[in-house]
């Protein structure tokens, strides 16, 4: 028996709503795992690298005297960054699972750039501390498709952050309208969360998280940032890319 085009559409608002229900789970799920593993401040440095580097272990007390679980926030604090802060401030404008549904579009627009000015320091400070800690045992910098791909992200990050700024300013982009920068805002946005969601994964392909979670735990630590990413992208198409292609 077909379905009438009425309960196709309340079937799929309920699979997006589950579906958002999943990323909010993950987006805090994963950092508290990462916790867990990573064990900030603990005196292990586990592999003093992070984008590829040696396996876990104790630090020498002469590579890092006082510094020896420096490393050990770098994971924490991008897994905040993006797994968590990130995706949350995105899902915020989502029609079925924002934690601020009977809230004001400016309290949520205010709320959303205060999470995602927190998810860049948070980025800013796990790339400081790796690079600090790569610099105290002598290892060369962004070699590593993690790195590599961690370190634009964040530049992306810095710059989608500068470019929403304008928008609580619209009057500065005199020749753009408010519509149009929303669009290239959401755009350009999903293409720094989809950054996000990769520099994770990479690093999760680590040496360091590959010694430490293993057989399924891995592949189940995998489909965290894929589960929010597909999540967010099919936000972002439905509210911007789709609604726009259907005014031509």
């Amino acid at each position: 028996m077909a379905l009438t085009a009425e309960t196709e559409s309340r079937l799929y608002r309920s699979l997006r709503a589950a579906a958002g229900a999943a990323a909010h789970l993950v987006a805090l799920g994963f950092p508290t795992a990462v916790a867990v593993l990573a064990r900030p401040g603990s005196s292990e440095c586990r592999g003093g690298g992070g984008d590829g580097g040696s396996g876990p272990g104790l630090c020498a007390p002469d590579a890092c005297p006082s510094l020896a679980g420096l490393f050990s926030w770098h994971p924490l604090l991008m897994a905040l960054a993006f797994s968590f802060l990130m995706t949350e401030a995105l899902l915020i404008f989502s029609p079925e699972t924002s934690l601020l549904r009977s809230f004001s579009r400016k309290v949520k627009v205010r709320v959303h750039w205060a999470l995602q000015l927190l998810a860049l320091l948070c980025a800013l400070l796990g790339l400081g501390i790796i690079a600090y800690n790569k610099h105290l045992n002598g290892k060369a910098h962004f070699v590593t498709w993690h790195g590599l791909t961690g370190l634009l992200t964040v530049l992306y990050a810095s710059g989608q952050c500068a470019g929403g700024a304008l928008l609580l300013y619209p009057k500065l982009m005199k020749n753009w309208t408010l519509a149009k920068l929303k669009l290239y805002h959401a755009t350009s946005g999903l293409v720094g969360y989809l950054l996000g969601c990769a520099s994770l994964m990479l690093g999760m392909c680590s040496l360091w998280f590959t010694t430490s979670v293993t057989s399924a735990s891995w592949y189940l630590a995998m489909l965290c940032p894929l589960l929010t990413s597909l999540v967010i992208m099919n936000q972002v198409s439905n509210a911007y890319l789709y609604r726009k292609r259907s005014q031509h």
